[in-house]
């Protein structure tokens, strides 16, 4: 069985349980034709970047599978039939390097917080040395008496 990413964009128009219904519609055509979802991704509703028939939003949702061939046929003709998908796109990991890339892909979508971003609070911020600041503090103040000596030599 060969490694495979399908993306598919609803259109925004409908309600909820009918998203969610023809999310599992596309999971079942999968598991029913032979499929083996790994894990899927709903990435919600978001702005197009640019208008598809004449929507500017859709619903997009992510599914990793492994199948054979023959199923991805059958699966983009599901799509192209039904109305509501305003587009889709199936890509094939073929090599050992895009496989490693797609386990990855599947484990992100698998553990979020395993790779999310630190992010950093208002106490969090890096701070610069003490010593630094001590120092910059001493030449300023020596910088301060020198002009007050040469204003005074002046006078």
């Amino acid at each position: 069985m060969k490694h495979y990413e399908t993306m598919f964009i609803v259109k925004p128009t409908l309600v909820e349980d009918e998203i969610k219904s023809k999310i599992e519609f596309f999971k079942e055509a999968i598991t029913k034709n032979g499929g083996e979802i790994e894990t899927c991704l709903d990435m919600g509703m978001r702005q197009l970047a640019y208008e598809i028939k004449k929507n500017k939003r859709g619903y997009y949702f992510v599914i990793y599978f492994k199948a054979q061939a023959s199923l991805i046929l059958e699966l983009e003709r599901l799509y192209r039939i039904n109305e509501d998908i305003l587009r889709f796109i199936v890509v094939k990991y073929e090599n050992k390097k895009e496989q490693k890339a797609w386990e990855t892909l599947v484990d992100k979508a698998n553990n979020p917080q395993k790779y999310a971003k630190k992010t950093l609070k208002k106490d969090d911020s890096p701070k610069p040395p003490r010593k630094k600041v001590e120092e910059k503090v001493e030449e300023q103040v020596q910088e301060q008496s020198q002009e007050t000596e040469t204003k005074e030599v002046a006078e």
